[in-house]
């Protein structure tokens, strides 16, 4: 059985969101599901578009829930009620405003440091020791600005940043569905 069965990447759905940063999870398991030579289906029941991937032989579930960011938790519950998916089973990518483009950091548990997502999944997955792939994105620099700026499209700079990182954490996705978080945050925190 690998550590991690599901990969929930969260974002926005939609053209319009599509390219803005507060959609870095997508971005992650698009890339996933490329590198693994899968596609996405949507799966009403579960208000997401899912694909499965195997990595060093062991098989998960990806999710990209449907029903915007701030109502994630739902659409991960019932697909983890589905498969019976425990919750320390389940790695969720997201937008990371205090850490910089460039940077990704992987942790298990904690609170949700105000990102909606990660608010809603805590509520309805009913705890938060989930692991976290916490994908940097920068700070605008005062907290009045922070939801224009998730949902605008980061400069061109801060998007070749932002690839490089989720690059990086793609490369250690090997080591993190084999629960080896220790190896892998090494990799990960030493960029």
């Amino acid at each position: 059985m690998p550590a991690i069965q599901l990969i929930v990447g969260l974002g926005n759905p939609g053209s319009d969101y599509e390219p803005t940063r507060h959609n870095a999870g997508f971005w992650f398991v698009d890339e996933l599901a490329q590198r693994c030579h899968q596609s996405f289906r949507s799966e009403q029941r579960f208000q997401s578009e899912i694909a499965r991937c195997r990595i060093e032989g062991s098989d998960c579930r990806l999710q990209k829930p449907m029903t915007f960011m701030n109502r994630s938790g739902q659409a991960v519950r019932s697909l983890m009620q589905f498969f019976r998916i425990p919750l320390e089973q389940v790695l969720v990518v997201h937008d990371e405003l205090d850490l910089p483009p460039g940077v990704a950091r992987l942790k298990k548990g904690g609170g949700h440091g105000g990102h909606n997502g990660l608010r809603d999944l805590i509520s309805h997955l009913g705890g938060k020791d989930f692991y976290r792939l916490r994908v940097g994105i920068g700070h605008p620099g005062h907290r009045d600005q922070v939801v224009d700026y998730v949902l605008k499209r980061p400069s061109k700079q801060d998007r070749l940043q932002i690839e490089a990182a989720l690059a990086d954490a793609l490369d250690a996705m090997p080591d993190i569905i084999q629960g080896q978080f220790e190896r892998a945050m090494n990799t990960l925190h030493s960029k």
